[in-house]
């Protein structure tokens, strides 16, 4: 049987996942904002052949959603991954790709092999759209109007050939021969792993460069513009800082809160603006006295936080002090460095704010 693969772009999710014969898959179906996939699967081999359901069910515009075989072929994934002990494989290398053996002395195993392959052959027929985080498997996919599959079956499992005219894609398959060889080998510890597309080079392991766009000095972060969960605009972040420190070193608390600040203006694909508002009790009260209040409280030579509170201000951040920790630690209002404001307590703090919608952070011990 010949399949040239089609133009999709399909993505592999690391885990528990692989095929053992040249493609290895996930089946977590992602739909395009407001769509469903009309293209569902029903039955299967030896069932009368794969059939035609209503397609995936979602949880609104955008999420990501999954077919009527997903469940199936996740319980094969994780069972040939559970069973990779039982299963041989051998490898050869040709001038334009690869032929690999996959195969079990098992009937069951064999019988799954089987399965698996012939449906990741109906996947790449209908083109159903998969999720992929490995970054090897997402460039194969990149390329599979390049690649041509063909598959046999064995009487213990499968025979896969792979080639492609292209030089690049050939090393892309042979290169992903291996590694499923590895998962063959390792089962879900290789799984696990991502796998670098060969001669790219791999941004991942080069040093990251620290950044400070708003705070210099304090809270560096380093720019991760593909990781998940970017910064959004408009978010808002009630700080509640409690942990205290020794009264001449700067509260790793308070640096915290700049990182957050340097995170959102610099960390992620874009700069995005929040709002910020920080209070302060429990141990971390007195940091936010002026100099001459800080220095005669603890005897140092000044308050060491008192230049980053004051960067933090710059930048729009409010701040406030629980009134009522402030007077029980002996300390009056009229002590709080200026730019700072002393609340009726912490507690009214995070009621008014929560009700405006901030998001609650604590920096506690």
């Amino acid at each position: 049987m010949s399949v040239n693969i089609g133009k999709q772009f399909f993505r592999l999710a690391t885990g528990a996942f692989f095929v053992f014969a040249t493609m290895s898959i996930t089946l977590e179906a992602q739909a395009q904002p407001g769509q469903g996939r009309g293209q569902g699967f029903r039955g299967g081999p030896g069932q009368g052949g794969p059939g035609r359901g209503p397609g995936m069910q979602g949880r609104g515009p955008g999420a990501e959603q999954h077919d009527d075989r997903h469940n199936e072929d996740h319980e094969v994934f994780q069972f040939l991954l559970t069973n990779h002990s039982k299963i041989k494989r051998t490898v050869k290398v040709l001038p334009n790709g690869v032929e690999t053996l996959t195969e079990s002395e098992s009937p069951e195993i064999a019988a799954k092999i089987k399965e698996h392959v012939e449906w990741m052959s109906v996947r790449i027929k209908e083109t159903q759209p998969i999720r992929m985080r490995d970054p090897l498997f997402a460039e194969i996919f990149k390329h599979t109007d390049k690649i041509t599959m063909k598959h046999d079956d064995t009487e213990k499992g499968v025979r896969v050939i792979e080639t492609s005219d292209d030089p690049a894609v050939v090393k892309l398959i042979q290169a992903h021969a291996t590694v499923v060889s590895g998962f063959v080998e390792r089962g879900f510890a290789e799984a696990m792993k991502n796998h670098p597309v060969p001669d790219a080079k791999d941004s991942t392991s080069a040093p990251a460069t620290p950044t400070n766009p708003v705070i210099p000095k304090y809270g560096s972060v380093v720019r991760l513009p593909n990781a998940a969960h970017q910064p959004r605009q408009g978010t808002k972040v009630l700080i509640d800082v409690t942990r205290g420190s020794e009264p001449a070193e700067l509260n790793a608390a308070i640096e915290k809160v700049a990182k957050y600040l340097n995170i959102y203006a610099g960390a992620g694909e874009k700069p995005m603006k929040g709002q910020f508002a920080v209070v302060f009790h429990g141990d971390a009260t007195l940091a936010v006295l002026n100099d001459d209040a800080y220095s005669a409280k603890f005897k140092t030579k000044g308050n060491p936080n008192l230049d980053l509170l004051h960067q933090l201000h710059e930048q729009g951040v409010e701040l406030f002090v629980c009134g009522q920790t402030l007077i029980n630690k002996e300390a009056k209002p009229e002590e709080v460095a200026v730019f700072i404001d002393t609340a009726v307590s912490a507690l009214t703090v995070v009621v008014n704010l929560q009700s405006d919608g901030y998001a609650h952070v604590q920096l506690g011990k």
